[in-house]
This record gives structure tokens, sequence and C-alpha cells, in this order.
């Protein structure tokens, strides 16, 4: 039987979404549904004077009007609202918990009806009167308000006295703003009231555990009479690693009526969740004539809420990537009144990273050095605050397999000297950086004796493959057809499982599913050992392989014994085993992912129209279990990318506190049309270390550079330089 890793496998789950049998949050019936419609505030700050559900309640339909005052009980301590990947400090929102008014578009009330069309008018009718206090949602307007954050990078050297004696020199501010993560599939949540206070919950979530343990602690509920279930996530990246409110609100509308009730949040009230916070990096770099870094001065500012601080590394990600001796990194927050941001595809380095390589592109054109010689000779094989080698680093393969694909060495230095017909052709390039993360986490497998498999745990699919890479591994260390592998995920009930981000599940579940397989192969050997004249007497565990469903010696293929007769012999119908990912702490290597990244666009010489014609990543992650999967992933992340240099941007009118273009039309993302050639390439990067099957995990790296090599393109092809994420038309006019 051929081995499943390392294969360009088709999703085993792919059949049930493109017919509609995948089920999500809000599809899930109840004989019993109730429906409810959310009530937003139109104020940022302040406080509810009086709310008339009156006109509401008057509709024939209209079950009830939850809000702050008339609601079922909610826990009063903050921990009770902190979920696994809260920030440390500051208090939770809590949805309709009082009257206070924390953001625009805050949950007010919750209006319950018969049927959805019903609750939608009758929201329509509730009346809300406000006592409206200051407010800012400017983050340039409260500068002055930036606190410290405490980040792990320590200060190396004087950077300020080596950058003033630098022989060349560059200093910058870059500007992301605030940007949505608009997954296809709207936040909903369906609570099937199951009788005795017991509650399923299906939600659209990155984590059913963490949403388990969050609804029993603001409702002070058992454990065991809350099941969380997500088997299928239309998208998330980030948004849906916390509980966000529709759960909540859906809940109470359960415990209010003592039925089912479901919630499906609009497009535009998805706009009142989290997002990427607006951030402005300003950078220094100062180098000698060669090319080397003498100082490296990294400031981040970024927005947060009033009642939250939410940061990620957005300054240090050049202590992976460029050898410098003197470097110095700050991190400052500006509390705003806005809902609390969070994690966006690799928080923090898709920011930083995008500042630090345009950064870096500036100062090769200073140095008059080609952008990728600047990176060869900054090259760093160590973490630059800790002084620790990598478990792995082919970013050096990287650059060289991405410039010779993409063919760097035709690029002509020189800005708008490269042309096709009426367009301006740029070249940009850039690296990408992203950390190689594992977690604990727990899978149990389940092998029958007619020879099927099926392997559970509580980790979420958010659309990455990971119920394929499950079969996968699964498949090979059970040595089954992936055929005869069934997965379970996403259900509160299912072994361990942390929330789906980071990157971290590839590597975490895969090395459960090797442990829970390895004691299956133990159990087998021994049982297979007391069978009369068997072929496998005096062979230890790790002497027999589990191979075309059979166990059979590593050393001579003549000693096999089929898998069925052992279950036959030992009288056992099912063999189950439970084990979770062990990984041996490291503290002498530095562990990441890296990419190069090579962008062509062409610009409208008149109308400055920029297309994205060509894009080459090369990647550096470890083992791919999957490259097909795998390799989507990455072309995910450049698509993404791609909308971040060129399109996303969140249009706040901050005499309202509202975002203005909180839909899809207005709220520009890239579409076909501006989609044409990607081209991924995984840089073969063996690595022992980090753990036994040498996997890193690719959900993030993708997103990292992409839009730095964009930005430095269009550069190239134009000449101008513009520092203010999304690169429009009319900023090249200026």
């Amino acid at each position: 039987m051929a081995p499943s890793i390392g294969t360009s496998t088709s999703r085993v789950d792919g059949r049930a979404k493109v017919t509609g049998l995948a089920k999500y949050a809000g599809e899930f019936a109840a004989s019993d549904l109730a429906y409810g419609a959310v009530v937003t505030s139109t104020i940022a700050k302040g406080r509810i004077a009086r709310i008339d559900a009156s006109g509401a309640l008057a509709v024939r339909g209209v079950l009830a009007v939850l809000t702050h005052a008339d609601r079922p009980k909610m826990a009063g301590r903050d921990d009770d609202y902190h979920d696994d990947v809260a920030p440390e400090g500051g208090s939770p929102f809590r949805p309709l918990y009082d009257d206070k008014i924390k953001f625009n578009g805050q949950p007010i009330a919750l209006v319950l009806a018969e049927d959805w069309e019903t609750a939608v008018f009758a929201a329509t009718l509730v009346q809300v009167d406000y006592e409206a206090d200051g407010f800012s949602t400017d983050l340039r307007a409260r500068l002055e308000q930036a606190h410290t954050v405490d980040k792990p990078q320590k200060p190396r050297g004087d950077a300020a006295k080596a950058f003033a004696g630098a022989a060349v020199r560059h200093e910058a501010e870059y500007f992301i703003p605030a940007e949505y993560h608009n997954p296809m599939e709207l936040f909903a949540a369906t609570v099937v009231w199951n009788g005795g206070g017991k509650l399923t919950i299906y939600d659209k979530t990155q984590g059913v555990q963490n949403v388990q343990r969050y609804v029993c602690g603001v409702f002070g509920l058992k454990p065991d009479d809350v099941r969380v279930m997500s088997p299928f996530v239309g998208g998330a990246f980030g948004i849906g690693l916390r509980p966000q409110y529709e759960v909540v609100l859906a809940t109470l509308g359960a415990l209010k009526l003592k039925r089912s009730v479901r919630v499906v949040l609009s497009r535009a009230q998805m706009y009142g969740l989290s997002y990427r916070p607006a951030t402005i990096e300003r950078v220094s770099l100062g180098a000698n004539a060669g090319g080397a870094l003498d100082a490296v001065v990294y400031e981040a500012v970024a927005m947060t809420s009033q009642h939250e601080d939410f940061s990620r590394n957005d300054a240090g990600w050049a202590e992976q990537l460029y050898a410098s001796p003197n470097a110095r990194y700050a991190h400052r927050l500006v509390p705003l009144d806005v809902m609390t941001p969070c994690d966006m595809r690799a928080p923090g380095a898709a920011t930083g990273v995008y500042a630090l390589e345009c950064a870096m592109d500036e100062l090769a054109v200073a140095l008059k050095l080609d952008p990728l010689l600047l990176r060869l000779r900054c090259y760093s094989d160590r973490d630059q605050e800790s002084g620790l080698p990598y478990s792995s680093k082919q970013l050096k393969e990287c650059y060289r397999q991405g410039a010779q694909a993409f063919g760097w060495d035709r690029r002509s230095p020189a800005p708008r000297s490269m042309r096709d017909g009426s367009e301006l052709v740029g070249w940009g390039m850039a690296s990408g950086v992203w950390e190689a993360l594992q977690m604990p986490f727990s899978a149990r497998i389940v092998l029958t004796a007619n020879g099927h498999a099926e392997i559970s745990t509580a980790a979420t699919d958010i659309g990455t493959g990971t119920y394929t890479i499950v079969a996968q591994v699964a498949a090979d260390m059970l040595g089954l057809p992936l055929d005869s592998v069934t997965v379970k995920l996403g259900d509160s009930t299912l072994p361990t499982a942390q929330v789906e981000g980071g990157s971290w599940t590839a590597a975490s579940v895969a090395h459960a599913i090797v442990n829970a397989a390895d004691d299956v192969r133990k159990e087998l050997l021994s049982v297979a050992q007391t069978m009369p004249g068997s072929p496998l007497s005096g062979l230890a565990p790790d002497d027999v392989v589990l191979v075309d469903g059979a166990l059979a010696s590593k050393s001579d293929g003549g000693r096999v014994v089929a898998v069925a007769d052992v279950m036959r012999h030992g009288k056992m119908e099912r063999l189950e085993k439970e084990r979770s990912s062990d990984f041996k702490e490291d503290d002498k290597h530095a562990r990441n992912t890296h990419s190069a990244v090579f962008a062509e666009v062409k610009v409208d010489e008149e109308l400055g129209v920029i297309r994205v014609t060509r894009v080459v990543s090369a990647v550096a992650a470890g083992r791919i279990i999957n490259t097909k999967t795998a390799a989507s992933q990455i072309m995910g992340g450049v698509v993404w990318g791609i909308g971040m240099a060129l399109h996303e941007e969140a249009l706040t009118d901050h005499a309202f506190g509202r975002v203005m273009n909180a839909n899809i039309a207005e709220y520009h993302v890239p579409v076909n049309a501006d989609v044409h050639d990607i081209k991924v390439i995984f840089v073969d990067e063996p690595d022992s270390v980090i753990n036994p099957m040498g996997i890193k995990g690719v959900g993030e790296i993708g997103i990292v550079g992409v839009a730095a090599a964009v930005a430095n393109a269009v550069y190239h092809a134009t000449g101008k330089r513009v520092r203010d994420l999304p690169i429009t038309l009319d900023k090249l006019a200026r």
C-alpha cells in the first residue's frame, strides 16, 4: 500500500461540502426552533436610557424581547467571561449584561420570534434612547494616550547610537488600516433545548471546548449539560478563536424560552465583531556601505479597546530574519471606544513583516543593491534575541528556488524601466516568517475487526483540510487504505483539543494520532504473540509495523499476521486507544517557518490601475502532509495578501464611531478578476528536531510578506512609494 502522507490527496470531506451534506452552525434543525434577531447600538459610548420593546412585542409571532433588564441570569465576575485566548488583562465584553455602551454596533437587544422574517422585522420596531458620552475611534487622534506593552524582544547594543552613525539610513512610517475577516459563513449559533436544562449548541467557532467552557462560566451551567459542536466552519482564520456574542444571545434565548433558538448575524453586524487592528509601524534601519545591518529600531502603535488590551508581536520579526548587533523594539497600544481586536491570519506577522520588508526594500534602493542580495547579506542562521540556531531554516533555498521560478535575474533595477505596452511592470520581493508552534492535543482511535478505524478529536476544521490530514496520518500509522478511515471532529465531548489557530493543529493532532496508533500496534502485537505458532513471537513493538491490514516484521516480510486474525483470536470486536501529543521541551533551538515571495504587478500608466499578474511563493515549512491542501492554504494566503496590499480597508466615520463600509460590496476584497498566476513551491526541509514527524504547519505563513512584495513591486513599476495600505490609484496620483 502506497503511503498517504506527503501526497496530493483530495479532501475527504469534499463531497459533503459540494453536495450540501455538510451542515454549518445556522443549518441544524430542531422541532421547536425559535429565531432571534439582534438589535445593535447606534452610538459608540454612553448608556441606554430607555428601551421600548412594545412595538416589537405587539407583532404576531414575537415571543420575547431580551435586554439587559429582562434576560436570564448571567455571571458577574470577569473571570467567568475569560476564554482560552482572551487577553490576560482587562474586562471581557459581556453581551446584554448592563446598560453601558462600549462600541457602535454593540448588541443591546434580542428579538425572539417563531420565524426569522418576523424577528428581523420586529427588531426594527425596538426604540432606544441613549445618554451619549464623548468618544474616540481614531488611532491617530489618541496617540498621546498610547501605553507600552511588554513584549519578549529585548534591546541589544545601542540601537540609537548605531543608527545615527550608520553609513546608510532609512527611516519611515507605515500604516495598515483595520481589516475585517469576512468569512463566507455568517456567524451563527443554534442552541437545541434538550429538556432538563441540557443544551446542544452548534456554533461557528474555531474551538468547541473553548466555547463550552465559556458558556458554562457565563451561565453557571454544568459541563455535562452543555455540548458544543462545529463539524464544519465556512471560514474563520482568527475571528472564531474567541466565543462571539451570537452564542451568548442564542443561549440566553433558549434559557428564557426553554426551547431551541437560532441566531444568525447579518453581514453588517459582523463588523461589530473583532478585526485586525489598525497599526502604525515605525521602522529605522541603519547599514554599512556593504549592506550589513548596523541597527534596527522598530516601534508599533496599534489600536485596542477601552476594556481589553489586545496585542500581537508586530515589532520583533527582524530577530528571526536578519543579523544586526544593535536592535530596539517597542509595542504600544491606544485604547479606543471600539470592540476588542482579535487575531487575523498570521497576527502581528502579516502587519509587522509588511513594514519590515518594505523598509528593507527602501534600504536596498538607498544602497543601490538588489533587494534579494541585501537580504542574503543580512541573513541570520540564529535567532538574534536568544542566539539559538534554528531547528531548520531553509530560507536561502526559498530565495533561490523562488527567484529561479520567477525569473528574478531578468529584473531591471531602475523604477519605471520595465513595460508591457501601456502598462508599467514592477517586480518586488519579500521574506516571510512565522512561528512553528505545537500544542497538547488528544486523539482517540477505534479499530474494528472488519478493518475500519474511526479517529476522533475535538479539533475543528476551519476549511484548512484537518479532516483530510487526520485521515492520512491515521491511514499510514494503522496500515489502512484512506477510505477505511472515518474522522470525527468539532465536538466538545471528543478528546481534548486546543482552538484551531497559529498553524499548530497539523503537528499537534498528527502526533496524538501517532501515539494512539503506537498503543494500538503494541496491544495487537501482545495478542498476536499468544496465537499458536505466531510468526511474530519474540519481536518487540518497535520491530513490527501495521501495513496492508496486517501486523508485520519490519525486517522480515514473511513474518506477518492479519489484524483481523489477531482480533478474532483475542475475541476483540473493537480496540480503542486514546493518547495525547507530547513534545520534548527544547531550549536549544528556535522554531519558525519561512518563505520568499516574489510578485509582479502591471500598472496602467494613465489610470493607475494595479494588477498583480504573477506571484511565486517558496515556502519552507518542514514536512508537508498533503501537498494539495497545503498548496491551497498558501494560495489562499497569497490572495489575502493581495487584498491587504490593494483592497482591504475598514472606513470609519469618526464622528459616529461607525464602520461605513460594513458590507462586501464596499469593503473590497480580491475577486476572480484580481487573481492571476500563483505558483507555490514547497522547499524540502527535513527537521527531526522540532518533532518526530518534522511537521511545522502552513496555515499562517502564506500571507506573510505578500503585501510587502506587492508594495515593493508597485514602487519598482511606478517609482512611487506608498506606505499606507491599501495602495489605491488615488494614492499613486498624489
